[in-house]
């Protein structure tokens, strides 16, 4: 199937061009021209909820009134809402006193709130829709967000499908034909739902498994052919800049060092990140060393055994890892602020998020519950050796694992136990988000989105 005319004009006018790493990087931002329209489909806030909706048209407040609280704003003082009320001509409407962390929450429904009415948000379909998908090792992700508040936006459609693109991979250096078919069938739902969007700008990337395997170039065609998108294999530093990118919300104002990690299917990303001086609005522009392990959870649960692992084959897991972490230059870069207690850990992947649903005792796996969790060190030292004590029937048992990860996760595990063992930290957050939210970030930014009267200059 050939990728339709609209779709394919878009992306030829769209492409999207990597930037430097580090403190070369650009602030948040920059330029863009955006025009698309999105879809009146009921978003899911990325961030902090807007929370508060008018009721009844109205007509709005008096000239001199609105002025008037204009200048309110800027001075920060709050005059929408009065003792749990909406102030409106319409009427009243109770104000949520409830405050979000920063994970995903469904947005209310009904109009646009007054309060971003004179911050001079466009209504919502007039706001530009971008598109994110990361074909991974394991997984095959999609997301199709507009903005929202300035750092954030609302997720209007998305897709998560396990195709285990690099079953086999490490043993054959090439992608197997049922692995392939599975991630194309996942790919052409992800087609479907682009071409049914007016997508202004996006970034379609693959991972690992299309960088390593001989025949990832013959597969993308193949993508390119039957599910009609143009896929662009990323190297290593960059995948490692996005997977930062999609977490700054994550890294409190008073953190002085964190190391990131993505443990992937096939590799695993790590970041280190100071943030002692002048913060800049893009975490990525922080990083003072990186490197890409040739190693996540599929590669390393296929060397060793990933279904039945005793104690012995998890620490030969953890040695592997280590020996590779060795090699690591940069690896003392944050040494300085490790004793610290500023510093902390920050996870992105399917291991750490599923640590935290066991943790969690979840009967089903709850985003908004992980994403931005806090484990301590004895948390998380528990939950390993819970999952070491169960056999592989127990974890496929369990909801927040099933059989999709029951003979990855404890590769996942040793992974995990060998970065806390290089950089030692009392406490590790989850993040339930990555590089598709990197991407999403970066675009917006790139396009100027969430500058202050940016719908003006679209004019």
């Amino acid at each position: 199937m050939q990728q339709p005319t609209g779709l394919a004009r878009r992306m030829k006018g769209n492409k999207v061009e990597d930037r430097d790493i580090g403190a070369g990087a650009p602030s948040a931002g920059e330029s863009g021209s955006l025009s698309a329209k999105a879809s009146g489909a009921e978003p899911t806030a990325f961030g902090r909820s807007g929370g508060v909706q008018e009721n009844g048209p109205g007509k709005g407040p008096h000239p001199k009134q609105k002025a008037k609280r204009r200048r309110k704003r800027r001075r920060g003082r709050q005059v929408f809402v009065r003792d749990g009320q909406l102030q409106t001509d319409g009427g009243t409407t109770t104000a949520s006193s409830e405050v979000l962390p920063p994970v995903a929450a469904v947005a209310g429904t009904g109009a646009v709130t007054e309060a971003r009415q004179e911050t001079r948000w466009p209504p919502r379909h007039d706001l530009p829709v971008f598109a994110a998908l990361d074909l991974g090792t394991n997984n095959c992700r999609l997301l199709v967000a507009v903005p929202a508040r300035p750092g954030q936006f609302r997720v209007i459609d998305a897709f998560s499908r396990i195709v285990r693109l690099g079953e086999g991979l490490s043993a054959s250096g090439r992608l197997s034909q049922p692995a392939m078919d599975r991630a194309v069938e996942a790919l052409k739902v992800c087609g479907e739902k682009l071409r049914n969007r007016p997508v202004e700008k996006f970034r379609l990337i693959a991972t690992e498994a299309c960088r390593s395997a001989e025949n990832g170039a013959e597969f993308l065609e193949r993508v390119k052919k039957e599910a009609g998108l143009t896929l662009e294999i990323i190297d290593r530093q960059t995948e490692a800049r996005l997977a930062v990118s999609g977490c700054g919300s994550l890294v409190e104002r008073d953190t002085h060092g964190v190391v990131l990690f993505d443990i992937g299917g096939g590799s695993s990303e790590i970041a280190l990140i100071d943030v002692t001086g002048q913060r800049s609005p893009r975490l990525a522009s922080h990083i003072v060393a990186w490197t890409s392990l040739p190693v996540g959870v599929v590669s390393l649960a296929e060397r060793f055994g990933g279904r039945d692992v005793t104690r012995e084959t998890f620490k030969a897991m953890i040695d592997c890892v280590n020996e590779m972490l060795e090699k690591f230059e940069g690896r003392d870069r944050l040494d300085h602020l490790v004793q610290g207690g500023k510093f902390h850990l920050l996870g992105t992947s399917g291991t750490v998020t599923t640590l935290a649903g066991v943790h969690l005792d979840l009967d089903r796996y709850d985003r908004r519950r992980v994403d931005g969790l806090w484990m301590d060190r004895e948390s998380v030292d528990r939950m390993i050796e819970k999952l070491l004590g169960w056999d592989v029937d127990a974890r496929v048992k369990n909801a927040c694992i099933g059989a999709d990860r029951a003979d990855l996760v404890l590769a996942g595990c040793a992974i995990l136990e060998a970065i806390r063992l290089a950089w030692p930290s009392e406490r590790v957050r989850v993040a339930d988000r990555g590089l598709r939210e990197g991407i999403l970030s970066e675009l917006m930014g790139d396009a100027g989105v969430w500058r202050r009267n940016w719908r003006n200059r679209q004019q």
